[in-house]
């Protein structure tokens, strides 16, 4: 089901002009990150011409956030993160079953105080996001299905544009009126969510931030990490069904254990909520489906997971429990991690 929006408001035209004379933001990251490439997730998603167009419009709900530009059509499309409508990756751990669906209004399985309900075990309990890093190396099988990025047309804003719009529990309001939301509605509940998840404070031993401009992730990242950086995300040749990949030779360890990880949320605009810790691996994992495609995927595992929700989906998947051993997943295409070089 989806539900559309009145075109987008005013304010963020006139923002937009005010901000024309203002550094771009991949000329910012370039003034700050000069040697270090962009990520295709990064580039997918830098231009906001949504806002630009009289003719736009934003839709979110259906299990994500749908962005029309106007242009070509005008057909959207839809983002589901780590769910089985796109804009993410499943894996299947037995034989049988159908991805895990974290269903619209729940809250990020890449949350670490994430508890999972009964219903997202609805087909197969061995069915996740989530494997064991004993199981990364050359020769592994795993069913997954991984999505494009742009199932989730949701670009960044500038940062003074971003900055103009608040972004709080306590003016959702505010918020819903700009973006002419019903109150109580499924996108209300969406977009709640993901502020309320946003201002939520870290569990122990992690550094969390809601990045809602480009400038502002690359700020947090190069402040725990330096400038001297690599960042990363899962690329895949083409569009697949579910089918099996096998992990070819190659897998890389990108860095020691510090590492930020910046997820993308479901919101009318880009949002990514980024959290660094001291107990993350992150790898480079070449796959290789059945059918020749090829991915080149970005794991990340998760060496103490002592602090994490006990009834967290990976737990209830993997048969684990919290502290005894690394827990891993596989990033959508739109997700991103900044490592140290």
């Amino acid at each position: 089901m989806e539900y559309r929006l009145l075109p987008i408001f005013t304010l963020l035209n006139i923002a937009l002009v005010a901000t024309h004379a203002a550094l771009p933001p991949e000329a910012y990251w370039k003034s700050v990150l000069p040697t270090t490439p962009m990520p295709k997730a990064i580039t997918d998603i830098l231009y906001s011409d949504w806002v630009e167009e009289k003719s736009s419009s934003v839709h979110v709900g259906g299990g994500g956030v749908n962005v029309h530009t106007g242009k070509g059509g005008g057909s959207g499309t839809t983002v589901n993160v780590g769910g089985k409508g796109g804009g993410g990756v499943n894996v299947h751990a037995g034989h049988k079953g159908k991805p895990v669906h974290v269903s619209v209004g729940s809250k990020s399985p890449f949350d670490y105080v994430y508890a999972a309900t009964e219903t997202q075990f609805h087909d197969d309990p061995n069915v996740a996001l989530f494997f064991l890093e004993k199981d990364l190396h050359s020769g592994t099988k795993l069913d997954l299905h991984f999505t494009r990025s742009t199932s989730n047309q949701a670009t960044f804003l500038s940062r003074q544009v971003a900055d103009s719009i608040p972004f709080s529990s306590n003016k959702v309001d505010f918020i819903f009126n700009k973006f002419s939301v019903k109150p109580g509605s499924e996108e209300a509940q969406i977009m709640k969510n993901t502020i309320s998840e946003c201002e939520e404070g870290g569990i122990k031993g992690e550094e969390k931030y809601c990045a809602t401009s480009l400038e502002s992730m690359v700020d947090f990242s190069t402040s725990k990490l330096g400038n001297n950086v690599e960042v990363v995300s899962t690329e895949v040749d083409k569009e697949t069904g579910l089918q099996k990949y096998t992990v070819a030779p190659g897998v890389k360890k990108l860095s020691g254990d510090k590492a930020v990880v910046c997820h993308k949320q479901n919101y009318p605009y880009a949002v990514f909520y980024c959290h660094k810790t001291v107990t993350t691996r992150a790898y480079s994992v070449p796959l290789e489906g059945t059918n020749g495609v090829r991915v080149k995927a970005v794991a990340v595992c998760h060496t103490d997971t002592s602090e994490w929700n006990p009834k967290h989906l990976a737990f209830q998947v993997l048969k684990v429990k919290p502290g005894t051993i690394p827990v891993c997943h596989f990033l959508p295409e739109d997700h991103v991690v900044w490592v140290p070089k």
